[in-house]
Formats: structure tokens, C-alpha cells, sequence
């Protein structure tokens, strides 16, 4: 289809955190290539332990990636210029343009002034997608009018207003309160920010939207601007998440019947969409347990990475977890580790450097005979690979920091394309890898189920089934959305 006129930005903001505004954009991104317009994605600063591999080899974050993912383009640093990663409760590991730049605390990042520097090279970034793509399609961070941190917004309104984007305000009817979140909302922005906003998105609203038409009216007498839609809550369609809070609401215990995988949770596990993959396989009950039962009532447990691989490790010890995951291994079950899973299953891990910690070094778990140094350079690659000795293509990424020593004759897990190893294979029961996504790949599901059972399944294109997610998702919107007076104040 020939490309169309170009269109002003279009913008989607919160009344608070994990209301949907990523899965919606990534929706609009579909929408907008479906119409034969070439969108891109673009997040200012982004606050995730999930992150992506560009091409290139630099990271962003993972949601930017997937929405980049349903515009039908590659990712690209300039989609998302700022991502911090938490490394404790206090300070984020900052990366700019795809790369580290360095551990923050909280009060260095947020309280140094305005951050003109940053908000220059934020718009710098986007004057750069903007020039090669139509629409930009923006995603906000958390609330809007945490008047606190406004000052120094380099995300929200001041990029709306900035790059002149058409906003719309979405909120969750599921966890209650909409009316005083969005009239508070609205009612603490500026007059020039108030006048971004053209419409509000009702998310995750539960039973006939019918009923709820008056509160439609209420809303819109308050607010003065539209609902544009109330967007039902779904089930049945699958888009990777951006936040961990969602792992909460996910299955927490062991299914009979299933084999029973648990992922460990750890206090900044990254990258957990990993996993997400088992959870569309029939034979598979995925879970996530910080529990001692959760653990021992699992057939295969996995270690999933983490962003201070060091403390979490020393968390699973005190909370008496490293010793139970070790008994699980001797008592025959499953134990695989991914990325900082994989450093723990190892015999020790050193941060000389302090990247991650000022701990310095830990004892692994001493299942496999690896020992791994946190290095102050981070490695960033897409790969394609294969699996042990299968002659499959697979495709992962890599994110890490650090550098695991093996023995000189050893298995590796996989086999990569430029001629490297990565990670190590000690029986079909325990193995450990750096490649995030390796379980994405049927050939390595197969092989990991197979000890606990014959049933086979179908061999599914993961990446056909992610393409029609996404047009399922469109369709969602198109069906409960006034598309068109969008299009009619991206055309203006």
C-alpha cells in the first residue's frame, strides 16, 4: 500500500503506572501500518528491568521493541533514549542512546536540576524518527501529574507538548477510582498541557459497557473532553508486558497433569518475558514462586536473570531458597538457569569493580563449574544460534555484564552463529545460558520437557503467532475505539 500523507504525533499517558498505555500503543503502531502509514514508537525514558538488543547491539527497553515489533520496523535506540534499570531501591544503572553511562541513586537522577542536557538529547532522538517515520506513536510513564517530579518531566507532558503530540489519557476501570483519578488528573495539569489532551481511554472494564454510559457522560461532563472508547478487559490476547507487577496475577501454583515449571522470583529479576513462551505450550503449568513449596512442588525450576545478580543470590541463601533449589537439583528435578540464573547456578561470582555490588564476591550454588567476573562493560547482541547438538536455527539476544569462566573441555548450550559458545551444558537436567529468548524456540522446549513427558505438540511459528496478537489487538481497538476522530486530530 502506498505510503499516506504524514501525520502529527499521537501520544498515550496514564493516570498511574500498568494501566495499559504500552499494550495500547503497540495496538495504535498496528493500526497505523495496517492503514498503510510507516509508524514508529517512541518512549523518552523508560523505568524497566526488561530490555531489548537492537540490531545494532545496543539496548532499549523491551516494550519499545515489541511495539516497534507491530509497526512491522526495526528497533532502535532513538524509540526509546533514556532507560533507567534499578539496581536497588535507591539507584538504576542509566542507559543513554543504548548504552551504560553509569549507576544513579534515585536522588542524583531526579533532583539535579531540570535536566535540559537530558531533555535536549530526548528530543534530539526523537527529531530522528521523527524524519524517517509517520506516525510517531508516544508512550508516557507512570501518572501525569505527580506534580513532585513535574519540574523535571523529561517523559510526559513536556514531550507532548514538545513534539506537539495529540494526547489521550488512559486509565483502569479494573482496579477502581477512575472518576477521582481522572478528574484529579486533569484537574493538576497546566492550561497548555490540558489543551494536548483530546480524549480518555477507559481500560480493562469488565461486563457490558452499556452500563456504564453515565458514568461515559459524568466522566466527559467533568473532564471536558471525550471517552473515545472503553476498551474491554482481555484474556485471549497475548502481548509481552512491560511490568513485573503483571507476574502477580499470573498462576502461582503447581497444576496436576502438567509439567510444572516454576520461575524463582528474585527481587530485580529481569527480563522476565523470557518465560513467556512455556506459558502458550499445552503441556506446560508456568508458574512464579518465591515460596520453599512453590519450588519443591515443580518438576523443573528456572533462574531467571536479575540486575544485581549478587544480592539477589545472597537473598535466595538468607531466605533459606538457594538451599532448596539445591536439594531440588540433587533430588533429581530440572534446575536451568538464564543469564544472572545462570552465574548463580555457577561456584562463585566476583564483582571486583562494584558493578552491581559493593559486596564484592559470593558463592554460587555450585551446580555447575563456572565461575563468573561482573565486568563494567555490558554485552549487547542479537544472535541466531543452535541448541546443543540440534540443527535448528534459533534466534535470542544477549544482555550481560558479566564473563563466566568454563572448563576446558566442557558442552556449551548453544552454539553461536559467529563461531562462539555460549553458556554450559551439564546434563539434559541442568544447564545454564546468557541467551535471553533461547526459550523461545520450540526445538529447546521440546528438549527440556522431555524427561517428564511423551505428549508432542504441534512445532508453532512463534514469531506468525506474535504477528496475529497484534492484529487481534488492532481489531480490538478498531471494534471499541473512535478511531476516527483520532485520525481526524492527527490530520489537523
Amino acid at each position: 500500500m502506498e505510503v499516506q500523507r504524514k501525520l502529527r504525533p499521537v501520544m498515550f499517558v496514564g493516570t498511574s503506572s500498568d494501566v495499559g498505555k504500552s499494550v495500547i500503543t503497540a495496538g495504535f503502531c498496528r493500526i497505523f501500518k495496517q492503514d498503510g502509514y510507516q509508524p514508529a514508537p517512541f518512549k523518552a525514558q523508560n523505568m524497566s528491568l526488561n530490555s531489548y538488543a537492537t540490531p545494532e547491539g545496543l539496548e532499549i527497553g523491551r516494550a519499545q521493541a515489541v511495539q516497534a515489533e507491530a509497526a512491522g520496523i526495526p528497533c532502535h535506540t532513538d524509540m526509546n533514549p533514556v532507560l533507567l534499570k534499578p539496581t536497588s531501591d535507591q539507584s538504576s544503572q542509566v542507559i543513554l542512546h543504548g548504552k551504560s553511562v553509569g549507576n544513579h541513586t534515585a536522588k542524583q537522577y531526579f533532583m539535579s536540576g531540570d535536566r535540559t542536557v537530558l531533555f535536549e538529547e530526548v528530543k534530539l532522538a526523537y527529531g530522528r524518527l521523527s524524519s524517517r517515520y509517520s506516525p510517531i506513536v508516544m508512550e508516557g510513564a507512570g501518572s501525569i501529574s505527580e506534580l513532585n517530579l513535574k519540574q523535571r518531566d523529561i517523559t510526559n507532558m513536556r514531550m507532548a507538548i514538545a513534539a506537539g503530540a495529540a494526547t489521550y489519557l488512559v486509565t483502569d476501570i479494573d482496579r477502581g477510582g477512575i472518576f477521582a483519578s481522572l478528574y484529579g488528573t486533569m484537574a493538576l495539569l497546566e492550561p497548555e498541557e490540558k489543551a494536548c489532551i483530546k480524549g480518555i481511554i477507559i481500560n480493562k472494564f469488565r461486563g457490558d459497557p452499556d452500563l456504564f454510559l453515565e458514568g461515559k457522560k459524568m466522566i466527559e461532563d467533568l473532564c471536558k473532553v471525550p471517552v473515545i472508547g472503553i476498551l474491554p478487559y482481555f484474556r485471549d490476547i497475548f502481548i509481552e508486558e512491560e511490568d513485573a507487577v503483571s507476574l502477580r496475577y499470573k498462576r502461582n501454583q503447581p497444576v496436576a497433569g502438567k509439567v510444572n515449571i516454576a520461575v524463582v522470583m528474585l527481587g530485580r529479576m529481569s527480563n522476565f518475558t523470557d518465560f513467556d513462551r512455556l506459558d502458550k505450550d499445552t503441556r506446560i503449568n508456568l508458574y512464579y514462586t518465591h515460596t520453599a513449596e512453590g519450588i519443591s512442588s515443580a518438576d523443573i525450576v528456572i533462574l531467571p536473570g536479575s540486575k544485581n545478580t549478587i544480592e539477589d543470590l545472597q537473598a535466595l541463601k538468607n531466605n533459606g531458597l538457594a538451599a532448596v533449589i539445591a536439594s531440588a537439583y540433587q533430588l533429581g528435578k530440572t534446575v536451568i538457569g538464564i543469564c544472572g540464573g545462570y552465574q548463580m547456578l555457577g561456584e562463585w561470582i566476583r564483582d571486583p569493580l562494584q558493578v552491581e555490588s559493593t559486596q564484592g564476591e559470593i558463592r554460587g550454588l555450585g551446580i555447575l563449574p563456572v565461575n563468573t567476573v561482573l565486568l563494567a562493560d555490558k554485552k549487547t547482541s542479537q544472535c541466531t544460534f543452535t541448541y546443543r547438538d540440534f540443527p535448528e536455527s534459533c534466534k535470542g539476544y544477549e544482555i550481560h555484564m558479566g564473563e563466566t569462566q568454563t572448563p576446558e573441555t566442557f558442552q556449551p548450550a548453544a552454539r553461536l552463529a559467529n563461531g562462539h559458545t555460549d553458556g554450559y551444558f551439564l546434563s539434559q537436567k541442568c544447564w545454564g545460558s546468557y541467551l535471553h529468548g533461547i526459550l523461545d524456540n520450540q526445538v529447546v522446549i521440546n528438549d527440556l520437557v522431555a524427561p517428564y513427558t511423551t505428549q508432542q505438540v504441534d512445532t508453532v511459528d512463534y514469531e506468525q503467532f506474535r504477528e496475529e496478537q497484534y492484529d487481534k489487538l488492532a481489531a480490538l481497538l478498531r471494534e471499541n475505539l473512535d478511531i476516527e476522530q483520532v485520525y481526524q486530530q492527527l490530520a489537523n
